[in-house]
């Protein structure tokens, strides 16, 4: 199925979120299940939030959860951080990489993919004296 972008209003909701983790620095492989949110803030803005559980081989469950916002220009998704600094921009459309962010000298590099709508997916590659793994989340609506 060919999705044309995909506008905010495509993404209000919940979603059923399942992150697969290959931490190759800390040679471990995690699993977050939980949940997404995005509620709409204003026109074109949604506020992101999620919740899960995160578990690594056989260690205790652990509480994770994090938030972003998203704001829909024309052509582009910007995510800031909820204190407003940048995260990423995405093209919310087909499968496309999303920019880089650089956190100290950790590099974050995206990949979204939208073209088994409404499932989707972000897989993200983080490498840098601090960190070196593989993140694979996929939403699916509730």
């Amino acid at each position: 199925m060919i999705i044309s972008r995909l506008s905010a209003q495509d993404f209000v909701g919940q979603w059923q979120l399942s992150r697969r983790i290959e931490d190759r620095q800390l040679k471990a492989e995690g699993e977050l299940t939980g949940r997404a949110v995005l509620i709409q803030a204003a026109p074109d803005v949604l506020d992101y939030r999620e919740s899960g559980e995160l578990r690594y081989a056989d260690g205790p469950p652990l509480e994770a959860s994090r938030a972003y916002r998203w704001l829909f220009m024309p052509g582009a998704v910007a995510v800031t951080f909820p204190d407003g600094r940048p995260f990423h921009d995405f093209t919310p459309a087909g499968a496309e990489d999303g920019t880089d962010h650089l956190c100290g000298s950790d590099l974050y590099r995206v990949r979204y993919d939208f073209t088994r709508w409404p499932q989707w997916q972000a897989v993200w590659s983080v490498k840098g004296p601090r960190k070196n793994y593989t993140s694979v989340s996929e939403y699916a609506p509730i």
